[in-house]
C-alpha cells in the first residue's frame, strides 16, 4: 500500500473516530447510571449479586481468626507512588539498608534498594519516561544490518532472517505512517477546538448557549461550530467531548513521536551498556518515577490496606508490595524485565505481577532464563495476556511461559485475560482481552476497576493490566494463609478452582459467540473463595 493511499484510508478513518469518540463520552454519562460498584472485584454473585470473585465472602467465612505470614508481591510495572494514604503501610521495606547513606548495606548490588528497584533510571537520578516499541528497535537494528546486503549473496541463515525482517519492515512502515497521519489530522483538530475557545473567550467551561451566540468569522469556523452544537445537543458535555479529543491527541502523539520513532532513544539516561544482556547492575532507586499511575493502580488491587476505613480494599491483607520499575510508556525492554524478575525473587518476593506485554522480543532466551530461576526458587509469575482483543494461541505475545526453542513451558506462570462486571446475569468478557485456548489459563475482573492512582487519588481503569493483579492477589492470600504450597501447587488450585462459565460468551473483538472454554484452558473466572477451600484441603496447615 503506498503512502498516499495509506493516507486516503486514514483520514477517512479518523472521521470514523470522531463519532466513537462521542458515543464513548455518552457511554460514560449513561453508564453512571448503571456503573459497576467500586468494590465489585471482589463481590460475590451469590450474595452481592455481581460476579466479581467472592473475596469478601472468603474473608468473612475462611479466613476469620485464621492466622497468616506476610508475603511479597513483587510489583513489576511503572512504578508504585510508596507514599499513597492506602499503600505506604503495606509497601515492602530492605530492612538491611540503611536509607540514603549511598551504600549498598546488604551488598546485593543496589544502593539504597529501600523500596525495591528501578530498572529505568540513571546513577543522576534521571529517569526514562517514554519509549520506542519493540518494532522500532528491531527494525533500525536489522535495516542497517540488510540495506547494503544483496539477497544472493546472504547465507542460508541471514535469508531467513531477511525474510522476517520483511515483514518487521512492511509493518513499521505501515503503522509509523498511520501513526504519523493521524498525529497530523489530531493536531488541527485540537487546533480547531483552541480556537474556537481563544474566539469565545472560555476553556473547557464552553456551553451550549456560548456556542450558539458564538458568531464565526468564516465558513470553517461555522462548520466547526454547528459540529460541536450537534454534539451537545445529543447529550454530551464539551468538557467531555474535549477529554476524549485530548486523549486521542496524547495517544497519537506518543505513537508518532515516539513509539514509531527512529530517531528518539532514551536509553542514554540509563547509562548501561545495552548490547550487553546480562548486564545487572545499573539504574536506581527511584522506584516511583516519572508517571506511577499504572503500577500504583495495579498494587492497590493486589494489597491496598483493608482495615483503615479509607480508599478501598485490595485483595490480600497481608501483603507488602515491592515496586520494581521496569515498564516505560512505551515497550519494556527484556533485559529491564528479566533483572526485574531476577531483583523480586532474590529479595523475597513470593508472587510476581506483570501486567505488560508487546508483539515482539528482543532477547527472549534472557527473559525465559529469568523465568526459569523464578521457578526453581518456588515464585508464582502472573502475566496480563494483553488488551488486543486477539487469539494469543495464533498472535504471540511476549513474555510469554513458552520457552524458546524447547518443547516445554514454565510450570509457575499463569496467564490472565479480563472479564467485565455482570449485569442482569450476562457473561461478557472484556472486548479488548487477548485470549487462546491453549495460552490464557483464566479470566478475572479488568473493567471498571476502581483502585489507586498517585497522590492518595483513586480511579477506575480497564485492561488485562487489572486482571493479572486480581489473580496475584489471590495467589498472595492463598499463600499468606497456606504457606506450605508450592507456586506450582497454588498455579494448579487458581486454575482447578474456577467458576465455570455455562452458555456462550462474546469472542473478544469481533460480533461472534462462544464457549469460554474454547478460548482459554480452564473456561471459567478467578475466584478467591473457592481456590482457599480447595487450598485448605491441599495443605498440611
Amino acid at each position: 500500500m503506498s503512502f498516499e493511499t495509506l493516507k486516503k484510508t486514514t483520514i477517512m478513518h479518523i472521521r470514523k473516530i470522531t463519532w466513537v469518540l462521542v458515543l464513548v463520552a455518552l457511554s460514560k454519562l449513561v453508564s453512571g447510571q448503571n456503573s459497576a460498584p467500586e468494590n465489585w472485584f471482589n463481590l460475590d454473585k451469590k450474595e452481592d449479586k455481581v460476579q466479581g470473585m467472592s473475596t469478601e465472602v472468603a474473608y468473612k467465612k475462611l479466613l476469620i481468626n485464621k492466622k497468616s505470614t506476610t508475603i511479597i508481591v513483587g510489583v513489576l510495572d511503572s512504578g508504585v507512588d510508596e507514599d499513597h494514604e492506602d499503600l505506604k503501610n503495606v509497601m515492602w521495606i530492605n530492612e538491611d539498608e540503611i536509607a540514603g547513606n549511598g551504600i549498598d548495606d546488604d551488598k546485593n548490588g543496589y544502593i539504597d534498594d529501600i523500596y525495591g528497584w528501578n530498572f529505568l533510571g540513571g546513577k543522576d537520578g534521571k529517569n526514562v519516561d517514554k519509549d520506542s516499541y519493540e518494532i522500532t528497535r528491531i527494525f533500525k537494528v536489522k535495516n542497517e544490518k540488510f540495506k547494503n546486503m544483496l539477497e544472493s549473496s546472504m547465507t542460508d541463515a541471514e535469508k531467513e532472517e531477511y525474510k522476517e525482517f520483511l515483514k518487521i519492515k512492511a509493518e513499521f512502515i505501515e503503522k509509523s505512517i498511520q501513526a504519523k497521519t493521524m498525529f497530523e489530522i489530531m493536531s488541527k483538530s485540537k487546533k480547531n477546538f483552541e480556537a474556537i475557545e481563544e474566539a469565545i473567550g472560555k476553556g473547557e467551561n464552553l456551553t451550549l448557549n456560548d456556542l450558539k451566540n458564538y458568531n464565526p468569522s468564516g465558513t470553517k469556523e461555522n462548520a466547526i461550530k454547528m459540529k460541536l452544537i450537534s454534539f451537545i445537543e445529543s447529550g454530551i458535555t464539551y468538557s467531555d467531548l474535549k477529554k476524549e479529543l485530548l486523549g486521542t491527541y496524547d495517544y497519537y502523539d506518543k505513537l508518532a513521536n515516539y513509539a514509531y520513532n527512529l530517531d528518539f532513544d532514551p536509553r542514554y539516561i540509563v547509562g548501561d551498556n545495552y548490547n550487553d544482556q546480562t548486564e545487572k547492575y545499573y539504574g536506581n532507586n527511584d522506584v516511583t518515577g516519572p508517571d506511577a499511575a499504572h503500577g500504583t493502580h495495579v498494587a492497590g488491587i493486589i494489597a491496598a490496606q483493608r482495615d483503615n476505613y479509607i480508599g478501598i480494599k485490595g485483595v490480600a491483607n497481608n501483603v507488602k508490595i515491592m515496586s520494581v520499575r521496569c515498564v516505560p510508556d512505551g515497550d519494556e525492554r527484556d533485559k529491564d524485565v528479566a533483572n526485574a524478575i531476577i531483583y523480586a525473587v532474590d529479595n523475597g518476593a513470593k508472587v510476581i505481577n506483570m501486567s505488560f506485554g508487546k508483539a515482539f522480543p528482543w532477547s527472549k532466551k534472557i527473559v525465559d532464563d529469568a523465568v526459569k530461576y523464578a521457578e526453581s526458587k518456588d515464585v508464582l509469575l502472573v502475566h496480563g495476556a494483553g488488551n488486543d482483543g486477539k487469539n494469543i494461541d495464533e498472535n504471540i505475545n511476549y513474555p510469554n511461559p513458552n520457552y524458546q526453542n524447547e518443547n516445554k513451558k514454565a510450570q509457575n506462570w499463569v496467564e490472565v485475560g479480563a472479564y467485565s462486571w455482570i449485569n442482569n446475569n450476562k457473561n461478557k468478557i472484556a472486548n479488548f482481552s487477548n485470549y487462546g485456548k491453549k495460552n490464557v489459563d483464566v479470566f478475572a475482573p479488568g473493567v471498571s476497576i476502581y483502585s489507586t492512582t498517585p497522590g492518595s487519588n483513586y480511579e477506575s481503569f480497564d485492561g488485562t493490566s487489572m486482571a493479572s493483579p486480581c489473580t496475584a492477589g489471590v495467589a498472595a492470600l492463598i499463600r499468606s494463609y497456606y504457606p506450605d504450597l508450592t507456586a506450582v501447587q497454588v498455579k494448579k488450585i487458581l486454575l482447578k478452582s474456577t467458576v465455570k462459565i455455562k452458555g456462550k460468551v462474546n469472542l473478544p473483538g469481533s460480533e461472534k459467540m462462544t464457549k469460554l472454554s474454547k478460548i482459554s484452558v480452564t473456561g471459567g473466572f478467578v475466584n478467591a473463595y473457592k481456590a482457599l477451600k480447595m487450598a485448605d484441603k491441599m495443605s498440611k496447615y
